[in-house]
């Protein structure tokens, strides 16, 4: 009975704030997702040389998302941020079929780490308008996504500056924590 009172409580009030990472290569659309979750709009971004950190809304949930640079110099620094993680959204180049092999590693090194156990992960196959791009598929195969057996994960099909299948991922990721914290 108390934890159906928790799960109505949250519903109507909300609940504590959520920690994302957003993970990738460099040029993959991670600032690019990061600002249009936030404001809904594509905006102009340079390379991120560091971090971008930024508060988004979904639903009832809020969400502390932390936007790590790709570049290979920066990639080691990322563990610094791993603690406390509730959810990693990965984003893959779905044209950059060359650096897929290093997208792989990066992901399988980083899902290796005990303070990201417990994180769930959203893998976004993104630049789907662009032609000659993988599919979710494609690349799901190519990451080994079906390997990962103690972990809850999803891909999703997306276009940062369409906008497309953000929403659906963003769904997903309220839908699986809400079931999480209960």
């Amino acid at each position: 009975m108390g934890g159906w009172f928790s799960n109505l409580f949250s519903k109507l009030w909300g609940t504590k704030e959520r920690r994302i990472l957003i993970l990738g290569l460099d040029g993959a659309g991670k600032t690019t997702i990061l600002y249009r979750l936030q404001v809904g709009e594509v905006v102009t971004t340079i390379p991120t040389i560091g971090f971008n950190v930024e508060t988004v809304t979904y639903k009832n949930l809020k969400f502390q998302v932390w936007d790590l640079g790709g570049q290979t110099s920066i990639r080691p620094y990322w563990r610094c941020y791993y603690s406390n993680t509730d959810a990693i959204i990965y984003v893959v180049d779905s044209a950059d079929r060359d650096r897929l092999a290093i997208s792989k590693s990066e992901l399988v090194s980083m899902l290796e780490e005990e303070e990201l156990r417990k994180a769930m992960l959203m893998v976004f196959a993104n630049k789907q308008d662009l032609e000659g791009a993988m599919t979710p598929s494609e690349i799901s195969n190519a990451l080994g996504l079906s390997a990962l057996k103690n972990r809850t994960w999803s891909i999703f099909k997306t276009s940062a500056l369409k906008g497309e299948g953000l929403e659906e991922a963003m769904e997903w990721l309220v839908n699986t924590l809400q079931g999480t914290s209960q």
